[in-house]
């Protein structure tokens, strides 16, 4: 056997460098190797390892911390290993192979699922709605049974001294791992491990106690622990033609949809729906093929510049003054606002295409069916190159499209007849391919409206590969965890956002579904954020009833079934009467990390706010209530139309909101001043852009409808604008000169 030494790693890793900080993958298959021969000095400087073969060795466990953090995958299949614990450091771990390891039995096959928190690909088949289920559901149900044989059997001593602790513990857990009885007898040998560690756990917390948030939580101790019923597709291949996604060639003609009216969003704030202001001479041809610029969608686009900062007056935007309490409140915190990503000069953009793709039953007649949520698709996790920022998926009506922005083409476009599509949201997620081969990341699509049913499309191969029911109302928004693209929040009329594990999918589209976490929302949330930087404890939800944050933090001592943590409210709320009433937020979003963009309906401004100094406060013991630690008032338009959704783009420091006439405001918001603070007055808009007037041939000019959505690339290279008149518009940035 060849003694591993630096020079040896160096050899057989790449990259080739000289340094082992530098490797990224190293392959030490079939050399006979056991734990002691593993040199933990030297492989504790493979800080930037991804990639670990250690097959066909001699090796019974691995060395105990050993701190890998950028390993990925890892190779221990044909070894002799029994003792899976000592992998509990590789933390960032996503796929493992361990086959032919003769000792491995099911419950060890658990344990690592629980001890490796990214675990995803395990012997080449997808695991992550099974090991998300033992990490969560499972333990939560265990630890149930572990505090009622706590409250049956057990006391803290008094006086509480280390010695006495210490036999308690003992005393405790193994009790515990005698009474707890679940899951089946095949994994006894992992339910008293997990037990042993839950009730350490559990004892620590009586002793050392975290600050818990007052919640009127129920304890659910039912066997299933409100585990949905596992779904799965049936075959491979899609045959329901309202299932299939196909490429946008030529229009398709399907049967109407049900009546927009019975959406509620008719029924909510907008009571009175908007009649659209064209005569039935005013029409605009769907974009069928390839057209220039100048002339999109057969319709041509006015060429009004864009309105500049001085222009905002103009447009009947009136700015309020702000009383001096709040004026010195902005000033005290107007450090804050150096923090954002600074760029030199605003972007410039200009109107590209006009699209009519959502038509019922492809007319270009149909100036109704209003357009709800749009979403560019994100850029591969893995190294692979490719684009994607280019591409955007749209809903509204009984249609989901997916467009590319430079050419205005609708690549693909998914019906289903009778539905009418709410909300939308990308992830990514990994598909195993089997064979051996790695799984590899694929971008997916979930959608979802009317019907209460989320619906799961692997655009990139045309498959709609399945659905689940998340309520039995309409959904209103989804979100996925960025970190864990899996995890899937829905938000729906039933007042209650849903945590889901949707898994990842194999080469033949099975896959299965599992609820984690269920929120009690007061009123129906229009919007989901979840911190940046912590997006698996926190959640955000903009309601008709305000702004709300719960603990989304799996694993703890806490229900499947949570309230709310805060209230986050805000000044105008002061200002609330009989006649007027503030606290529906229905726009919010990151600008960065730290800064939260918002807006309240019938408030002419959006707030920029600090979550951290926010969620730092003490809520109200009662209410639960803190209040916004405003860093800035932005100058948006007067209108009485809620769903006005505004977005940023952090890497370009942008926020925009459409109105009600067709405009986008856009704030760049690194123009904003200390000395502007001081002022007290709203900042004004960077730019406004101007509805482009789309001009059918010879017939007259569309008039400027709500802007209901926008969304950016992250370098903003285009802007895309959804309108309750059935038209999606595209906005190209203009180069520099």
């Amino acid at each position: 056997m060849e003694k591993i030494t630096e020079k040896m790693l160096l050899e057989r890793g790449s990259p080739k460098t000289n340094k082992l900080e530098q490797l990224k993958t190293l392959n030490l298959p079939k050399l006979g190797l056991m734990v002691q021969d593993l040199p933990v000095r030297l492989l504790s400087r493979l800080q930037s390892l991804e990639r670990w073969d250690l097959s066909g060795n001699r090796l019974q466990e691995l060395p105990k911390n050993l701190e890998l953090p950028a390993l990925q995958y890892l190779d221990l299949s044909d070894n002799q290993m029994e003792d899976v614990t000592t992998l509990e450091s590789l933390s960032s771990l996503e796929e493992l192979k361990m086959e032919d390891n003769l000792y491995i039995t099911v419950s060890d096959n658990y344990k690592l699922m629980v001890l490796l928190p990214k675990l995803r690909i395990y012997n080449g088949k997808d695991i992550s709605t099974t090991a998300n289920h033992l990490r969560y559901v499972y333990s939560d149900c265990l630890r149930t049974r572990i505090i009622a044989v706590w409250e049956k059997s057990f006391s803290l001593p008094d006086p509480i001294t280390a010695e006495k602790m210490s036999t308690l513990e003992t005393k405790f857990v193994n009790t515990a791992r005698q009474r707890v009885k679940f899951g089946p007898s095949s994994v006894s040998d992992f339910t008293k491990w997990r037990v042993a560690i839950l009730a350490k756990e559990y004892l620590c917390s009586l002793t050392d106690p975290k600050e818990e948030v007052e919640s009127k939580e129920s304890t659910d101790t039912k066997e299933d622990c409100d585990v949905s019923t596992p779904t799965k597709r049936k075959t491979a291949s899609v045959t329901d033609t309202s299932m299939r996604l196909t490429p946008r060639k030529k229009l398709r003609v399907d049967p109407p949809a049900s009546s927009v009216e019975d959406s509620p969003r008719k029924t909510s704030l907008r009571l009175k729906p908007q009649t659209p202001t064209q005569t039935n001479g005013n029409r605009m041809s769907p974009r069928k093929t390839s057209q220039p610029p100048s002339t999109p969608t057969g319709a041509q686009v006015t060429p009004r510049r864009c309105s500049k900062v001085r222009q905002a007056k103009e447009n009947g935007a009136q700015i309020k003054q702000m009383d001096d309490s709040k004026a010195t409140e902005l000033q005290r915190h107007a450090h804050m606002l150096p923090t954002l990503k600074s760029k030199t000069e605003p972007v410039r953009l200009k109107p590209l295409h006009v699209l009519q793709c959502h038509s019922k039953q492809d007319s270009s007649e149909d100036f109704s069916t209003q357009l709800w949520a749009c979403a560019f698709q994100p850029l591969p996790d893995s190294t692979g190159t490719g684009g994607g920022s280019r591409l955007v998926a749209t809903c509204g009506g009984d249609s989901l499209c997916v467009i590319d922005c430079e050419t205005g083409l609708v690549m693909k476009k998914y019906k289903v007849p009778g539905e009418e599509f709410f909300t939308l949201a990308w992830s990514t997620v990994l598909m195993s391919r089997g064979g051996g081969a790695s799984a590899q990341h694929c971008s997916i699509l979930a959608a979802g409206g009317k019907r209460g049913l989320v619906k799961l499309i692997h655009p990139r191969n045309n498959v709609a590969y399945g659905e689940f029911r998340a309520s039995r109302k309409s959904m209103s928004i989804l979100r996925f965890n960025h970190q864990q693209g899996n995890f899937l929040f829905t938000g729906s009329y039933d007042n209650k956002i849903v945590m889901w594990d949707i898994g990842g999918v194999d080469s033949q589209y099975n896959y299965k579904v599992v609820q984690l976490l269920v929120l009690e929302i007061g009123a129906t949330p229009l919007h989901i954020c979840l911190p940046p930087t912590s997006p698996s404890s926190h959640l955000l939800t903009a309601c008709e009833d305000g702004l709300h944050c719960y603990n989304t933090q799996l694993g703890a001592n806490s229900t499947t079934k949570r309230c709310k943590e805060m209230e986050i409210t805000f000044p105008i709320y002061q200002k609330e009467d009989k006649d007027h009433d503030y606290h529906t937020v229905d726009g919010l979003s990151f600008l960065t990390d730290d800064i939260v963009a918002s807006k309240n309906y019938l408030h002419g401004s959006i707030y920029l706010w600090s979550w951290s100094r926010t969620k730092a406060q003490r809520p109200d013991k009662k209410s639960r209530a803190v209040c916004a630690v405003v860093l800035a008032e932005l100058q948006w338009a007067n209108t009485e139309i809620p769903y006005l959704a505004l977005n940023t783009c952090p890497g370009q420091a942008y926020i925009v909101c459409g109105d009600d006439k067709g405009r986008l405001w856009t704030y760049h918001v690194t123009n904003l001043q200390k000395n502007s603070l001081q002022t007290g007055k709203p900042i004004l808009p960077t730019e406004v852009l101007e509805w482009p007037t789309p001009v059918t041939k010879g017939l007259g000019r569309v008039e400027g409808p709500s802007i209901n959505s926008v969304a950016m690339d992250p370098e903003l290279h285009f802007l895309v604008a959804l309108s309750d008149k059935n038209m999606v518009i595209v906005w190209k940035r203009e180069e520099s000169s």
